[in-house]
């Protein structure tokens, strides 16, 4: 048997993963995280509530792994920290890099002592003899690769991502022609330990205070309540200007102070960061033309690396991107892969 532990939501894409598995030959042992809802509506049901009868269905083994400590060290304080120092946070992304695919998986192996992990994500993990890689999804509209591009890539190996060659309207039909209790349950759209309510309920308490908006001549605009409350890029909030719309261009927290200005000088070429993670190193060189983004919407723009280094590297794309955020990511993946989805090929 090939034992295989598959984190189950509840939802019907890691309904349908656990069952095409299973299906598949595989030994699968479901696995729901019992992490902490801090905002949203409190009668809200557990968002694990359904894949212990789910799993029943299936006959295969289920178990509640109880990580809510690990999920406010590894999430929640960083997400509050970010927003308070005024970067922008990805959670999903820092979820999936050091919670579901560090820690979370660290106790699958110690715990249960299974090895391989699958989860719904709308990615494809290529297995080609001793390479194994991060793809997008065939369904790009559900791509999720953005989100675990932190994943490490010993990992890769050990990782199987069924739903990446499929469509949802596909997964839900394989659900409800299966008789899954959960074929028509609607999807997750916001943040998960939000209670799927407005974000800023988690950054109830923090000790934001007014201060100054200042258009890029250090002329004072107006006032806000606190710079965890704003974004590069944000619009909403902000003054009236005869001008047109102003936009978040810059968030100084020594001066507590948001710079505001025109979309136009929120474009940018050039983008940088400092922590990296490289699944194709053999591509890790300055000059390489590659793709990018630096949201987890749209498509990959053309660009070029232009310094590729253990500390860091960036990217200059051919056509400016708008409100490159701290905090957030650019992500990049090899152009031919993305020349092979837009031909709808895998």
């Amino acid at each position: 048997m090939r034992p295989i532990a598959v984190l189950m939501s509840g939802g019907v894409d890691s309904s349908v993963t656990a069952m095409l598995l299973r299906d598949a030959g595989w030994d699968v042992v479901g696995v729901t995280m019992k992490l902490p809802v801090l905002g949203g509506d409190p009668f809200r049901p557990c968002c694990g509530a359904d894949a212990p009868s789910v799993c029943r269905q299936l006959g295969v083994p289920h178990f509640f792994l109880d990580v809510e400590a690990s999920f406010l060290d590894c999430v929640v304080a960083p997400f509050r920290a970010a927003y308070a120092s005024g970067a922008t946070p990805s959670p999903c992304v820092d979820c999936n890099t050091y919670f579901k695919f560090g820690t979370v998986w660290d106790r699958i192996r110690e715990e249960l002592r299974i090895e391989r992990l699958a989860t719904g994500h709308y990615v494809r993990v290529v297995h080609a003899g001793e390479r194994h890689m991060l793809r997008r999804a065939a369904d790009l509209s559900r791509d999720q690769s953005y989100f675990l591009y932190g994943l490490a890539r010993g990992r890769l190996a050990y990782l199987e991502c069924p739903l990446g060659e499929r469509t949802k309207d596909e997964v839900r039909r394989l659900a409800g022609a299966s008789g899954l209790p959960v074929a028509e349950k609607a999807d997750s759209m916001e943040l998960c330990f939000a209670g799927e309510g407005d974000y800023r309920d988690v950054l109830e308490g923090l000790p934001g205070r007014p201060g100054r908006i200042c258009d890029t001549a250090g002329n004072v605009l107006g006032q806000h309540q606190g710079i965890h409350l704003y974004t590069v890029g944000q619009r909403r909030g902000l003054p009236a200007s005869t001008a047109g719309p102003l936009y978040v261009l810059r968030i100084v927290p020594e001066t507590n102070t948001l710079v505001v200005g025109d979309r136009e000088m929120g474009m940018a070429e050039g983008v940088g960061a400092r922590q990296i993670n490289v699944l194709a190193p053999e591509k890790y060189a300055r000059g390489e033309r590659l793709a990018g983004k630096i949201r987890s919407v749209g498509d990959p723009s053309p660009c070029e690396l232009v310094r590729a280094g253990e500390d860091g590297f960036a990217v200059r794309f051919d056509e400016p991107v708008f409100a490159p955020a701290p905090g957030q990511q650019v992500v990049t993946t090899l152009v031919s892969e993305v020349r092979r989805d837009s031909r709808g090929g895998g």
